[in-house]
């Protein structure tokens, strides 16, 4: 293997920590949302997928933009200024009144983490020599297991200390900020390609069909995710479970999907990615309604086990597309883990509708029936062979 095929975990080791932070980001703003309905008796569910929402078109839709930008330029400054940016803009979140300003602040929020997934996962592409779908479900568990942090960690937070307490939560930006400034990879790794837009959207063209169903799978998986973060905490309160304990089933769903990813991966690599993303989404459907559906601890392993199956084509996806158009990792990059996921934040407005209307239990009920959806979009991706084939063929 040459010297730029070298796999170089401990810089994927650094990125892959701050992808646990800023995605414990991510996951900040529905962490709020029981509070700001005991504080505030007109925040509807409306409202609360309307901020939810906010942060994640922001994070998402511009992701390509990024992207497209970092195809040619390759920047290292977008994961740390943007990892900071996006610290210092949910801290103040605690502090304001005004639900206008809240929103704002959670939709400038979002850009720090669109500016940091591109280019964090090109880095991790470009490291990771011929285990790319194994080390970037790596890479992508650890952001989900910053998913699942979230709850387990703000919760507590928030009840013991009030909502002034994101103050305190710019500290560990500030420290992951540095860390990457110190450590992630050096300009000279990130060659831009200088590829004129022409070539870039005739690029996209001729992948536009298998771009087009992974991208359907995504929104819809995307949608599925951000409903389950915005509309569980407040199903769960209403049901009378206490913030503690709602905290703690949200938290066994994203750390279960965590080690989903890692396995996906796995899979993926083995039996190829279409099988593993359709087999996967069907799976999940039934899964979550067995969570719905039973009680006690036989509930809570239904609702692990969905977990892992929705998120375990996470970065598979996300390895179907750069495949899909080669040249342009950081733009493929951008629609899958954003363009794409913005749709689905983007629809989410229209399940708190439906909460607010025929009540959190339909709700919860469409959201669980997304994923099955999703895997029958992902019936029109393209078969290609296993990277396990491909790299015996190749030897």
């Amino acid at each position: 293997m040459s010297e730029n095929q070298r796999i170089q975990y401990s810089k994927i080791g650094v990125l892959s920590l701050a992808h646990m932070l800023n995605d414990l980001y991510s996951n900040y703003l529905p962490q709020m949302l029981p509070f700001l309905v005991a504080l505030r008796p007109d925040f509807s569910a409306t409202r609360a997928a309307i901020l939810v929402s906010a942060f994640t078109i922001t994070s998402s839709l511009v992701q390509p933009l990024f992207g497209y930008f970092l195809d040619r330029q390759g920047k290292r400054w977008l994961v740390y200024v943007g990892t900071l940016w996006m610290g210092i803009m949910l801290s103040l979140t605690g502090i304001v009144q005004n639900y206008l300003l809240l929103v704002i602040l959670a939709a400038l929020a979002g850009l720090g983490t669109a500016a940091f997934h591109p280019q964090a996962s090109t880095m991790v592409n470009v490291l990771s020599g011929d285990r790319k779908a194994v080390l970037l479900s790596g890479f992508v568990a650890f952001g989900n297991f910053g998913f699942a942090l979230s709850p387990l960690l703000l919760v507590p937070l928030f009840q013991t200390y009030g909502l002034h307490a994101t103050l305190v939560t710019v500290i560990p930006g500030i420290l992951v900020a540095i860390l990457l400034l110190l450590y992630a990879p050096k300009n000279n790794v990130l060659v831009g390609s200088n590829t004129p837009l022409s070539v870039v959207l005739r690029s996209l063209k001729s992948a536009a069909p298998e771009l087009a169903a992974i991208i359907a799978v995504i929104a819809i998986r995307s949608l599925a995710y951000t409903g389950m973060l915005t509309i569980l905490p407040l199903y769960f309160k209403a049901e009378h479970l206490s913030n503690i304990a709602g905290s703690q089933l949200v938290t066994i769903m994203l750390a279960c999907g965590a080690v989903g990813g890692v396995i996906g991966g796995f899979i993926s690599d083995y039996y190829g990615r279409k099988p593993l993303i359709v087999g996967s989404l069907v799976l999940s459907t039934p899964l979550f309604f067995g969570f719905l559906y039973t009680q006690g601890t036989l509930s809570t392993i239904f609702l692990g086990l969905a977990g892992a199956a929705l998120l375990s084509s996470f970065s598979v996806t996300v390895v179907a597309a750069q495949e899909a158009i080669p040249e342009n990792k950081a733009l493929a990059a951008g629609l899958t883990m954003g363009f794409a996921g913005g749709l689905g934040g983007l629809a989410v407005i229209l399940i708190g509708r439906i909460g607010d209307t025929w009540g959190l239990t339909s709700a919860v009920t469409v959201i669980f029936l997304l994923p099955i959806l999703a895997g029958l979009f992902g019936l029109f991706m393209k078969s290609h062979p296993a990277a396990r084939t491909q790299r015996i063929a190749a030897r």
